[in-house]
């Protein structure tokens, strides 16, 4: 199975054509946001560490994806402790309309990156702070952040990383807010995004009672679960009344889980993907095996 394309439709006119964006943001959220800036239009620069100092962890950690991230953006490797290459920065930021970073405020200090000397020295240019924790300069990652919110179920590691991903929607987003409020003011702005703030914001559901135990979207409502098919799962989201009027009357048994497991028993996925998509009913197939690994074992 290959990657799937971004199933959003982009707009006929790409909203951010002459927008420079310069990154030093390395791991995931900011990849993850400057890729979603450059399908929005602007060119993007992204600047790593060189191989000597370790780049960036995510092509060790994930070269695929980190292909996947970086396409259409151009990379250069820059030390940005020697002078040579710290130049070679500021010659970028000279030209640059967005600056997104992820280092801690101690970091960016030494560097000469702190907004402070950013402003002064580049008036017109804007900074997107991704950090950890608002407030504070702690150590931290998806994990920690996902714990704190409550969205994690030890010893179980999440599936995907929440945390990371929200934080770099939120900074695309924070990008165009500060480029809108810089043409109303004519002067570079700062925003902050912490990733610990968007996992509170996306533990929403959770925290309401919705996906947390004997919540409706967390096993109570017949029609909002997985099912077991003959080889496979298949997850069930008949949750609006309609839905469920659909799934009472194609399946002729009872609405309540244990009359729902028994008729998902008699088929396999294959008909069941059938049956779904005759009665408009909302179903998906779970994978056995996630489509990445299933591509490297071919």
């Amino acid at each position: 199975m290959k990657n799937s394309p971004d199933v959003s439709t982009p707009p006929a006119t790409l909203p951010l054509p002459d927008i420079r964006v310069v990154s030093i943001a390395i791991n995931l959220p900011g990849p993850a946001c400057v890729r979603r800036l450059a399908e929005f239009g602007a060119s993007v620069i992204k600047v790593e560490p060189t191989a000597e100092r370790g780049g960036d962890p995510m092509r060790h950690y994930a070269p695929s994806y980190y292909e996947e991230l970086h396409q259409g953006i151009e990379v250069r490797a820059l030390d940005l402790k020697a002078s040579d290459d710290r130049q070679s920065l500021d010659a970028l930021l000279a030209h640059a309309d967005l600056l997104l970073t992820s280092q801690r405020d101690g970091a960016l200090h030494r560097l000469g990156l702190d907004w402070p000397q950013l402003s002064a020295r580049f008036p017109s240019l804007c900074q997107i702070a991704i950090v950890g924790s608002s407030g504070d300069d702690e150590a931290g990652h998806d994990l920690t952040y996902l714990a704190g919110a409550g969205l994690a179920t030890p010893p179980q590691l999440p599936a995907t990383l929440v945390a990371d991903l929200a934080g770099a929607e939120r900074a695309v987003t924070a990008a165009f807010a500060v480029l809108r409020l810089r043409q109303q003011t004519g002067r570079g702005q700062r925003m902050v995004v912490a990733l610990a703030d968007a996992a509170v914001a996306f533990s929403g559901p959770f925290r309401h009672g919705l996906t947390s135990a004997g919540g409706m979207l967390a096993g109570s409502h017949p029609g909002y679960n997985f099912y077991r098919a003959r080889d496979g799962w298949v997850a069930l989201a008949a949750l609006e009344p309609h839905f469920a009027e659909r799934v009472k009357t194609a399946s002729g048994v009872s609405f309540d889980k244990a009359a729902l497991a028994e008729f998902f028993r008699l088929n396999d996925i294959k008909h069941w993907t059938g049956w779904a998509a005759q009665h408009d009913i909302p179903l998906a197939v779970q994978p056995l095996t996630p489509p990445a690994l299933a591509d490297s074992s071919t």
